[in-house]
């Protein structure tokens, strides 16, 4: 008797220990995906910005600044605190490189400082 309440401990550890690790690899694998999709978007932003510079365009639309203006500042890069009028194609390419570089070393397993 005394052995089937040890071995169904065991298995019960063994089942919270399983469901933990399930867990941690679910939040890990939802991070890289959080990830890929943000570095999908800074490349969509960048194709855009790319093809203003192509066309030689001195001005960066409205509604491009904004957008890059938001990313900047939803990631807390010194651009988003900038008026998206204020903001050339330029820059906004540069600030866009920097963003995207750090989330790849991210993926390639660098870990971010705030992460254990």
């Amino acid at each position: 008797m005394a052995r089937t309440l040890s071995t169904g401990r065991m298995i019960e550890q063994t089942s919270v220990q399983i469901s933990a690790l399930r867990e941690r690899w679910h939040a890990e694998r939802e991070l890289r995906y959080a990830r890929r999709n943000r570095i999908r978007h800074i490349d969509r932003l960048l194709d855009e910005l790319e093809m203003l510079n192509i066309a030689e365009e001195t001005q960066l639309p409205a509604d491009l600044a904004l957008r890059v203006q938001r990313l900047a500042a939803e990631m807390e890069h010194p651009l988003g605190n900038r008026a998206p009028e204020d903001l050339t194609i330029g820059e906004s390419m540069d600030s866009l490189y920097d963003l995207q570089d750090g989330l790849m070393l991210t993926l390639e397993g660098v870990e971010d400082e705030e992460e254990p």
